[in-house]
């Protein structure tokens, strides 16, 4: 350690006389000299030291030299960084510039809107909406109009004649064979069933018989009711005869062979079908209709089975009145 110091102090004499020695020879010059002396590799000129210096002020000395070489190459570099901030805050400045003439580009622009607008939204909506509308609307007319039209085949007075009734031979529940013209100078009411029936069956008979009394009593009109069968394998004279007991004195019951059933049945356009057979007990599904025939047995109107005892009575003494007139 001792040594490097000792080392260093001599070297800061030697510049130091150096020193001096270019301090002398400028004095003594009357022209400055331009020439390149051995000197010109020294340092830029420094204030002369003295050229003795104290042994404890070596280590001050070479503080201050080292800190003048420090100071004199740091200039430069300090010199050569300060255009390159500069130069770099002028392009931060440029691309600021540029980013706002963008950005200010960008806001000239007009901006498109969406593919679908509110106003389009609102229009589309409420077409929709109109088009529902509409459509329920039509369904209810076109359902009123299927109504009011069964309404008016159930209830309006028949128009012309139509192709219902016709002559027919069958066995009455006596054992008897009758036909049409048996029952002609009456009003009759005529029925397609059979004994084996659950339950639609007896319900209308049950209103046939409660209408008949009601027309008697209104309107002093005797109405005589027919039960014809349209299951004849089953439907014998003898099962007919206790069925008809069961509803009414004055109805009149008939059965026959299933070509005449099937003939009659015709005649009066009235489906009847047996369904799935389990051994011997079967249903027979069939037209659910009432008849009103004339005194020459030709048909006036039906009634269905929709019509209650009142609706019925009604119906019937009306159309009667009607044909009286």
């Amino acid at each position: 350690m001792a040594t490097a110091i000792w080392r260093n102090a001599s070297r800061l004499r030697s510049f130091n006389r150096c020193l001096n020695a270019r301090s002398l020879s400028q004095f003594r010059s009357s022209i400055p000299s331009s020439t390149t002396t051995p000197h010109s590799l020294c340092a830029p000129s420094l204030p002369s030291f003295p050229p003795v210096i104290p042994v404890g002020a070596e280590f001050k000395s070479l503080g201050i030299y080292g800190r003048f070489l420090s100071n004199s190459t740091a200039t430069p570099t300090e010199n050569q960084e300060k255009p390159s901030s500069s130069s770099k805050t002028n392009s931060e400045e440029t691309q600021n510039t540029g980013g706002s003439q963008q950005s200010s580009g960008s806001e000239g622009k007009p901006v498109r809107g969406g593919p679908v607008s509110w106003l389009s939204f609102l229009l589309l909506l409420a077409t929709g909406i109109g088009i529902i509308f509409y459509y329920d609307n039509l369904k209810k007319r076109h359902i009123e109009e299927i109504s009011n039209a069964s309404k008016a085949v159930k209830e309006g007075p028949s128009a012309g004649k139509a192709a219902i009734g016709g002559p027919f031979n069958l066995v009455n529940h006596d054992g008897k064979r009758v036909t049409e013209k048996d029952f002609k100078g009456k009003w009759t009411l005529v029925y397609f069933g059979f004994t084996h029936c659950p339950d639609i069956c007896p319900d209308e008979l049950l209103k046939l018989s409660a209408a008949i009394d009601k027309i008697k009593e209104k309107a002093g009109i005797d109405i005589v009711p027919v039960f014809i069968s349209v299951d004849p394998e089953r439907d014998t004279v003898e099962q007919v005869r206790e069925y008809v007991k069961e509803f009414h004195p004055k109805l009149v019951g008939l059965t026959g062979t299933p070509d005449e059933i099937k003939k009659v049945a015709r005649a009066y356009r009235v489906y009847y079908m047996k369904t799935a057979e389990e051994d011997s007990d079967y249903l027979v599904d069939h037209s659910i209709v009432m008849y009103l025939m004339d005194p020459n047995m030709e048909f006036v109107k039906f009634f269905g089975k929709n019509n209650d005892v009142n609706s019925l009575t009604d119906g019937v003494i009306k159309e009667i009145s009607q044909r009286k007139k």
